[in-house]
């Protein structure tokens, strides 16, 4: 089977179902949106494997990799697929929720915004957190027009968390200054 086939040439493309939209589609952007921060998630990984200490935090990450792949699958549903998608359980909320707890109950408490960089990691982290904003406004625009799965919605308003405490952590980790903004 052949990687291209041509069918979008003319900036059409078909989401799970049959149906067909252009490739401006809210819900293609969206879904690309959330392939970008998949593609940095899986780079972030790649970083932290080595260092055995950080082993839990791959598990993390591959496991964000799985759910970030049925958070695309479900914005990639037209309307003859909805009965082939379940909806993401809402657990995945909560194991998310408590992956941020433990790391922020680890963590010296702040008041402030804090400013990237610091270690090439800690800075990946915050590429992860912003892409990921952008890819939870992407789905926004496309729930207010066609409807998404509420708990795909809410999930990735938590990754961003994830992702933010996530860089805390690492700075932590690599002993480097976090530098924190005070205007």
């Amino acid at each position: 089977m052949k990687v291209y086939t041509k069918t979008g040439d003319k900036g059409m493309t078909s989401l799970i179902g049959g149906e067909r939209v252009f490739k401006c589609d809210e819900r293609v952007e969206a879904y690309g949106s959330v392939d970008e921060l998949s593609a940095f998630v899986a780079l972030l990984a790649d970083r932290l494997r080595p260092d055995a200490a950080l082993a839990s935090h791959v598990e993390e990450l591959n496991r964000i990799l799985s759910r970030l792949m049925t958070v695309e699958a479900l914005l990639a549903t037209g309307e003859g697929g909805r009965d082939k998608m379940a909806p993401l359980a809402p657990e995945c909320v909560a194991w998310l929720e408590a992956c941020i707890d433990t790391m922020q109950a680890a963590l010296p408490p702040i008041d402030k915004f804090t400013i990237p960089g610091g270690h090439e990691t800690v800075s990946l982290c915050h590429v992860c957190r912003t892409v990921c904003r952008r890819a939870e406004r992407a789905a926004l625009r496309a729930d207010q027009r066609y409807g998404v799965d509420a708990t795909a919605l809410v999930w990735l308003n938590r990754l961003s968390d994830y992702f933010y405490l996530l860089g805390r952590t690492l700075t932590a980790h690599y002993r480097v200054e976090e530098t924190l903004w005070i205007p």
